[in-house]
């Protein structure tokens, strides 16, 4: 057997792995939810009328289901690790997927990033804090810049990078510059995802479609352990849509959106495809940037753009069934997912 078959081999039986995981315990997981009393806070705002009658109807629905997926992906990580450290010659040893070189700083900064989300929406949940409960957006805003701030020194110290690739151009040193630029878009796809999670399946759809692209773009780069590290998110996020499809069961919350948008970004970096990200994850673009557009026209003509941002809910507003919407942009962001790998290749090719 070859080293590209066995590398194939792992990364399809830990992402069916994973997924078998995640749906084992996730209806133990919603009970306790349940149980807890941990369930989505709609706010009634009058700047927000929309949105708060099309989701009355979702008042008190489970949240916190990130950790249905990190809390998978991280457990069988460490024990794949466990038995290549202490019997490396074991079937299992050899299915460890988690090394310092490729997945050590993007696993660090999932649960980092979910343990903080965790927070935040327990603190909705409970209404602690200010406006209705949960951390305000320039906290969040803080708090995340500083987790992406501690992987650009990883990036820079421990991994030597201070190059950026611009496509089909090649590499170029930026020195200094690098690390406002990792954190921008550390920052900028956690948020962007965080907004495109308002729909039932919708943001687990779409993460799906973008970790199985750059799975298949670092198989391609013989990064086989960040590959599989990829393919074991998709399997849990898998079995999360199991319960998240309309009608969901539970949602992602802030504890998956962010965390998981954190991760993809550091992947794009790892990859070092970050200015394919647009095209991969599109949606997310999209969605981040009806929301801007949304912000500076009601600040700048003093009237809004959409009848409610982002994109999704604005289509909500119009009548569009939310299943619809859902599985459309699933199309789109496959699609775009599907593009943004040929560029990807292609631009391998010619350089």
């Amino acid at each position: 057997m070859t080293l590209e078959s066995f590398e194939i081999i792992r990364v399809l039986i830990l992402t069916a792995v994973a997924f078998v995981l995640a749906l084992a315990w996730a209806p133990f997981f919603i009970r306790l939810l349940k149980k807890w009393h941990i369930g989505k806070s709609i706010r009634t705002e009058e700047r927000t009328p929309i949105f708060s009658r099309l989701h009355a109807k979702k008042e008190g629905t489970p949240t916190m289901g990130g950790v249905l997926v990190w809390g998978t992906v991280l457990v069988l990580a460490l024990v794949l690790y466990l038995f290549s450290k202490y019997a490396p010659d074991s079937t299992l040893g050899q299915f460890n997927f988690l090394t310092r070189p490729q997945t050590l700083l993007p696993m660090g900064a999932l649960v980092a990033s979910a343990l903080v989300g965790l927070v935040d929406d327990y603190f909705n949940c409970k209404h602690i804090g200010p406006e209705g409960g949960g951390l305000r957006v320039r906290h969040r805003l803080i708090i995340y810049t500083a987790i992406a701030a501690v992987g650009a020194w990883w990036f820079s110290a421990k991994l030597d990078w201070d190059f950026l690739h611009v496509p089909f151009l090649g590499d170029y040193t930026i020195g200094l510059w690098y690390v406002p630029f990792f954190i921008l878009v550390l920052v900028a796809t956690a948020f962007s995802v965080n907004e495109t999670d308002g729909l039932d399946g919708l943001a687990g759809g779409t993460l799906m479609t973008s970790f199985g692209a750059f799975a298949i773009i670092a198989f391609a780069q013989g990064k086989y352990d960040l590959a599989v590290f990829c393919g074991v998110i998709l399997g849990a996020l898998l079995a999360f849509l199991w319960f998240n499809i309309y009608p969901a069961k539970f949602f992602l919350g802030d504890t998956g959106a962010m965390s998981l948008g954190i991760t993809l970004g550091i992947v794009a970096m790892l990859t070092n495809s970050a200015l394919f990200l647009p095209v991969i994850g599109f949606v997310f673009m999209l969605e981040s940037l009806s929301v801007l557009a949304q912000i500076t026209s009601r600040k700048v003509f003093k009237k809004r753009l959409f009848r409610s941002a982002p994109f999704h809910h604005h289509l909500e507003a119009i009548d569009w069934p939310e299943p619809t919407i859902v599985m459309r942009l699933w199309v789109i962001s496959m699609i775009a997912g599907a593009v943004g790998v040929a560029l990807v290749l292609i631009d391998a090719l010619i350089q």
